[in-house]
Parts: C-alpha cells; structure tokens; sequence
C-alpha cells in the first residue's frame, strides 16, 4: 500500500503545505481521467538520496501528454529540476515522487481543452508496494479483466483514466486474498500486473511480453532487461500463454513501486519451488546495489538531490 504522508507538493512552481494541494471539483482530469503521471524513485545513497532514472521518467510523461493532446508548459529540464527541489524539501528516503500533468480548471465537456495545463508533483515516504512477501514472494492470480486494445486506450501513455483498468483488476485479487493482479490483453496472451511489468524466466533465458500485448513500456522494465543482458541472460520479448507463464521456472514483477517482486504463486499454482529463483535473486541483487548507488557502471541512472531545498524556480508557462 502507498503513504499518503508528505510535506511539501510542487503546484505550477510554488511549494506548498501538503494539505493545501488543492484542485477544484469541476476540474477536467478529475470528470474525465485526461491527465499524465509518472512514478518515480528516490533511495539513500553512501553520496546521499538519488532519484533512479529522472529523465526517462519526465521523458515518458511527456510522451504520454503528447498522445493526449496535453500541450505541456514546462521543459524537460524545468520539470526534472522540479522534481528534484520537490525531493530536497520532503526530506525522506527512500520516497515514492509523484509528478502528473493534469487540466486542474473547471471544464466539463469532454472535449475541452480550454484549460489550463498543470503541473503537480509530490514525494511520499515508500513503503513495500506489494505488502510483507514482495521479496520473498507474492500470490498473484489471472484477472478476469482484460487489458484494453491500445486502438481504443493507448497503452503506451501512462495516463490517469487508463488505470480504471488496473483498478478493477487489482481490487478482483485483493477481495480474493492475493497481492496482485495478472491482466491479459485481448488476445489471451498475458500482459502485465496492475501497476508492473511481469517477467518469467525459463532454462536461464528471460521473456517478457512487448507492445503487441498492450502493455506500458516500464522504465524498470527496460532496466530489467538491461541487468539481465548484462548478467549473460538472454532477454526475449514475445506473446506469452498462460501456459507458459504456469510452468515457469521462475516469475517476477517489475515497476517504479513494486521494484522487483517475485511472484510464488499464481492462483492454485506454484511458480518453481514457491521461492525467488536464482536468475530472479541475481537481477535483484543487481538492481538493489544500482538504486543505492553500488555499482559505478550504472551511475548514470542516478541524480543527486541536494541536502537542503533551493529557492523554488518558477518556470515561464509557455
């Protein structure tokens, strides 16, 4: 589960109380889901808190806005540097920071875009997304809710209204007693957990579903996928059964929040012998050490926040 404790949200260039974060009822995003996010990590460092992978997040977001018509009013560089100062003020780590364009002005009609673009982000405490077993294993089962086809939802845009989605699927497991969702798109191929990216692992060689199953394109995933490569374990992405998915020999979640969590059962099955498998533990190791700036090959993943908050920059709305 997600915190919801803050101290400080970045709203179009003013850092202000967490309980003052304010957006009106009538607001665009909030009738319709027109609006853009990403999740993005912070962890303490022996060289202090880093954020994980800054300009592919803001990178992506700016992809999703693009697909949603969202004229963005911020540079790259202006929302990076805001996400930044948002972390140095909420002074915790490791923290889950939350950046999303949203139309926060009073326009209902689903095609006004009269409104006003914004900007918000906020920095909460992190906590295990996936509950006590996120490392040592969670339960997972088949969602009876299949991902949309990304002709009628794109699923590379990782936009509010898609997750209406993710939302019936994860509460469908949750009232059944698992920690997770498994979702197929709508050929029956498997897709992606709720809120992850999903991997399984058989004879060393990982596989991970593509576009094709209209998933997100995680930026844990790709450093997923990076490490594996790098570790000498052939990644494939291809359509991928349920069959396959139940006789792997091991079977993991990526995601900003999630991190990497193996996943030991999936409804009535168990995945290999019910534990992180040794590829799983070995991209775990991996990604642990490169979050907290341990391995010197992937530094540049990493951005440092300064210790105490700069004067807050108040980028021109374009």
């Amino acid at each position: 589960m997600m915190s919801t404790e803050g101290k400080k949200i970045w709203m179009d260039g003013e850092l202000v109380d967490f309980a003052n974060a304010r957006v009106h009822v009538l607001s665009h995003s909030l009738h319709y889901g027109v609006g853009v996010f990403e999740g993005i990590r912070a962890y303490p460092t022996s060289k202090g808190t880093m954020i994980f992978r800054l300009a592919d997040h803001v990178r992506r977001m700016l992809s999703s806005a693009h697909i949603y018509r969202m004229v963005c009013p911020y540079t790259a560089e202006e929302i990076a540097r805001a996400i930044v100062e948002t972390q140095a003020a909420n002074d915790f780590s490791p923290s889950y920071i939350r950046p999303i364009l949203y139309r926060g002005d009073p326009a209902l009609g689903v095609k006004n875009l009269k409104g006003r673009v914004s900007l918000a982000i906020a920095a909460i405490p992190a906590k295990k997304y996936l509950g006590a077993n996120s490392e040592t294993g969670v339960r997972a089962k088949i969602s009876p809710f299949r991902k949309p086809q990304s002709d009628s939802i794109p699923s590379f845009a990782k936009a509010s209204g898609n997750y209406l989605n993710s939302y019936l699927a994860g509460i469908d497991a949750a009232e059944d007693g698992y920690e997770e969702a498994i979702l197929l798109d709508h050929r029956g191929f498997v897709a992606e957990g709720t809120g992850e990216n999903i991997f399984l692992v058989r004879e060393n060689r990982l596989y991970t579903p593509g576009l094709e199953s209209d998933i997100l394109l995680g930026v844990t995933r790709r450093s997923v996928q990076e490490i594996a490569s790098d570790l000498g374990y052939p990644v494939i992405e291809k359509p991928i059964s349920v069959n396959e998915l139940l006789t792997a020999d091991e079977v993991f979640f990526s995601g900003t929040y999630a991190e990497i969590a193996p996943v030991r059962e999936i409804g009535h099955s168990s995945i290999g012998q019910g534990t992180p498998g040794p590829v799983t533990k070995a991209v775990m190791n991996v990604f642990y050490r490169v979050v907290h700036g341990e391995e010197p090959k992937y530094a540049s993943w990493l951005t440092p926040v300064p210790t105490a908050p700069r004067a807050v920059a108040r980028p021109a709305r374009r």
